[in-house]
């Protein structure tokens, strides 16, 4: 699915979330500021983005990885155009079997996939491991407003617009579809922090933005 609308992702990203994500990805990034990481796994990159907002902090490595082959080749025309080849090394890779050894970065970043996790908790787990103690994880994903009038407007854009939408430029009827069905099955707020929790993070904390449509999450190793 992801491969067949990979060419026109950044487009709807930028129509659907009327410019917002450029905004929400700056204040994930806020999260690792302090931290100052030299290595970063940005897992679900996608086109890239997140791994190139996340250059402003000045690592020495960025390495993303999404398991969309297509994803990644627009991404790393991004990087070859912003000159950033030799920081940002974008790979095909699975976030429940991630190939680098334990302790290997100093932090770690999901932005909009760990509602895709086919298995939630091994996915974390494994971000916990390749992390390195004290490590920092951040994750930006979309959430659900539960308050009037929010929630109604929420549902309204989400059930009926936004797959209108989609559709209507990418030419894939389930894609767009695909995308609030997935948002209603993840287990966000409290019940994410848990399993974060859970595979053993610590230090947890969590922000929501645009009347509770999407949430950071913050933890440590």
């Amino acid at each position: 699915m992801f491969n067949t609308i990979a060419g026109r992702y950044d487009f709807l990203n930028r129509l659907l979330s009327f410019g917002f994500d450029v905004n929400w990805r700056h204040q994930a990034i806020q999260f690792l500021r302090k931290k100052r990481p030299a290595q970063i796994l940005d897992i679900a990159t996608g086109t890239g983005d997140f791994a190139i907002k996340a250059n402003s902090l000045k690592p020495e490595k960025i390495i993303g990885i999404d398991i969309s082959e297509e994803m990644l080749k627009i991404g790393r025309d991004k990087i070859l155009k912003k000159k950033l080849e030799g920081i940002i090394e974008l790979q095909l890779g699975d976030a429940e079997n991630l190939h680098f050894p334990d302790h290997s970065f100093d932090a770690a970043t999901v932005a909009f996939g760990v509602r895709n996790f086919e298995d939630l908790q091994k996915g974390i787990s494994e971000i916990y491991r390749v992390l390195k103690p004290g490590g920092a994880f951040v994750v930006l994903e979309f959430s659900k407003p539960d308050e009037f009038p929010e929630k109604q407007v929420y549902q309204l854009y989400t059930g009926i617009l936004m797959p209108f939408i989609g559709k209507l430029f990418s030419k894939d009827k389930s894609a767009y579809k695909y995308l609030p069905e997935s948002v209603k099955a993840f287990k966000e707020g409290k019940e994410f922090l848990a399993v974060m929790q859970e595979a053993g993070f610590t230090n947890l904390a969590m922000k929501r933005m645009t009347f509770g449509v999407v949430s950071i999450y913050y933890g440590e190793k």
